[in-house]
């Protein structure tokens, strides 16, 4: 069809939702809810929202069973996820092979962030919501937050609140819709549907919801697990621009560092063009095998776990709620050993804050190589390897001095699936005489760059996102 005969006019981007995002992001108290209100407004939802988590052995899970055929530990409908074995080969780090359980969870589920106008300010209604794996209870998370067996119901009870806000919203309301991956050295090819959708007056907050300015979120970022990590890949994918009006130099640095115009070591084509080579370059090799061929590992009626005691072990509880659709299940989880460290290394190159990116492969990624954080490791992992072995530049992050860090919070990772997974998340600023030439799977980008590249799937992966998320916050 030609332009002529079209009879709708051709459409643009909204000029305005970049700076009705910063003007967000600069309400710092919220005029809906200030800051002391959240706080009691939390303390009620946490007194509010019981739970009990017991651990039990694998014998006592309801509707879970080992299959007699592979040994995967599956759900009775089928749905929901399964935990199966996976043999990989590749280059990429110190070890070349190994076998691993891993979670299997198919289909897409959504996480959607309902953003409404008020009093002339962008606010996002967010949701205090209890997990059976939350270190703490109650965490913030997003609008909806389901995968599709929760939200078709297939456990046969309540349905999920605002959730056909995010079925099929009108093409004009959406202000972001992309498909982003989930851990891939846990999951295999997780992926979900991050959304932020603009509503009206017609959709208010219930009892544990509130509306919130994303200022205030991004100050609440700093606090130890209390934005969960489904709500911070949400808030990564918002399209952003710098606020305006900083005069700090670290802000100012953030801030050109965000502006498309500014320009960066290395251009969007050739960072676009590294990320291919590295994909290339990098040999994986993945193969889904059953349960029960997983070498190293070992299962017992309490835990599937490594020999060694290292990585992570599955785990089986019984889950009690009084504010989840269902009331009573039980599940497996995934149970991390150790506290995990996620870190930006970042530099200012002619005033400009550059952030080094690592191209990492792991299994579970849909692509061979996302972009990743600096570093991103559980230390205690390493202490049976060589030196040599070590994460490139994570003692640069351990060893660095108070006024190097810009960030340092620990935050927890999925709870749904995740059994108190926590990682501390921090943003450290390297010295001048650090090298701008660093290792082949290493880049500095501008967070300009990053962004772009979330607007799209499968480039950033979902630690990495947390600290754009972050980042954004400094500014």
């Amino acid at each position: 069809m030609s332009v002529e005969t079209m009879t709708q006019p051709l459409r643009h981007t909204d000029p305005g939702l970049s700076q009705r995002i910063a003007e967000s992001a600069l309400a710092r108290d919220g005029g809906v809810m200030r800051d002391n209100q959240f706080w009691q407004w939390l303390r009620e939802r946490r007194q509010h929202q019981l739970q009990r988590v017991t651990r039990v052995p694998f014998a006592e899970l309801r509707d879970w069973r080992f299959r007699p055929d592979t040994g995967n530990l599956c759900h009775s409908s089928g749905r929901f996820f399964s935990v199966e074995g996976l043999r990989v080969s590749t280059d990429f780090g110190p070890v070349s092979k190994w076998t691993q359980p891993i979670i299997n969870q198919p289909e897409i589920g959504i996480l959607g962030i309902a953003v409404r106008e008020i009093d002339g300010v962008l606010h996002f209604l967010m949701q205090a919501k209890i997990e059976p794996g939350n270190i703490n209870g109650v965490q913030l998370a997003p609008t909806v937050q389901a995968t599709k067996s929760n939200y078709t119901r297939v456990h046969r009870g309540a349905a999920v609140p605002y959730l056909e806000t995010f079925r099929d919203p009108p093409p004009d309301r959406v202000i972001t819709d992309v498909l982003q991956s989930e851990q891939g050295a846990w999951f295999y090819r997780k992926r979900n549907r991050n959304m932020v959708v603009e509503v009206g007056p017609e959709i208010e907050a219930g009892e544990d919801f509130c509306w919130l300015t994303l200022g205030q979120l991004y100050r609440l970022l700093r606090v130890d697990n209390l934005v969960s990590m489904d709500a911070r890949t949400v808030l990564s994918c918002l399209p952003y621009i710098p606020s305006v009006g900083t005069h700090k130099p670290l802000g100012a640095a953030i801030a050109r560092s965000a502006d498309w115009s500014t320009g960066g070591l290395c251009t969007t084509s050739e960072i676009l063009s590294w990320i291919t080579a590295r994909q290339t370059a990098q040999e994986l090799t993945v193969l889904p095998i059953p349960l029960r061929e997983v070498d190293g590992w070992r299962c017992d009626p309490w835990a599937i776990s490594h020999e060694l005691g290292l990585y992570f072990s599955v785990i089986a509880v019984q889950v009690e709620s009084n504010r989840r659709e269902v009331t009573k299940w039980s599940q497996p989880l995934l149970a991390p050993c150790g506290l995990g460290m996620v870190a930006f290394l970042v530099k200012r190159f002619e005033g400009v804050l550059h952030v080094l990116v690592n191209a990492r492969v792991e299994p579970g990624y849909m692509d061979t190589v996302e972009l990743a954080p600096t570093v991103q490791a559980t230390p205690s992992n390493y202490v049976h390897l060589a030196p040599e072995n070590r994460p490139p530049f994570l003692d640069v992050v351990l060893c660095s001095r108070p006024e190097q860090i810009l960030f340092d919070v620990e935050l927890a990772e999925e709870g749904g699936r995740f059994h108190h997974a926590q990682c501390r998340y921090v943003i450290v600023e390297v010295d001048d005489d650090f090298p701008e030439q660093v290792r082949p799977e290493f880049r500095w980008m501008t967070l300009h760059q990053l962004s772009r590249l979330l607007m799209h799937s499968h480039y950033l992966n979902v630690q990495a996102r947390t600290l754009v998320a972050c980042l954004r916050g400094l500014a």
